[in-house]
């Protein structure tokens, strides 16, 4: 799931270079911090919160397959 997040987001910034993401398993959960360049947080947040819902929606769906919940969280 890193792979796949750390993909989606590096293709939204500036610098994806700057890009880190970091993921923490807690029994059935997944938590996905995402942190980016603080010029880049509106890319990857998006008008009115719509791109980070989407990554939140695609990643919910993938992993509700794998039978596991996940929170994805911008981290500043």
């Amino acid at each position: 799931m890193k792979e796949f997040v750390e993909y989606l987001v590096k293709n939204l910034v500036d610098k994806p270079d700057e890009v880190d993401v970091r993921c923490f398993e807690e029994d059935e959960k997944i938590r996905v911090e995402v942190r980016v360049d603080p010029n880049d947080v509106g890319k990857v947040v998006g008008k009115k919160g719509q791109t980070i819902n989407a990554l939140r929606t695609i990643s919910m769906m993938i992993c509700a397959r794998l039978g596991r919940r996940i929170r994805v969280e911008v981290i500043q």
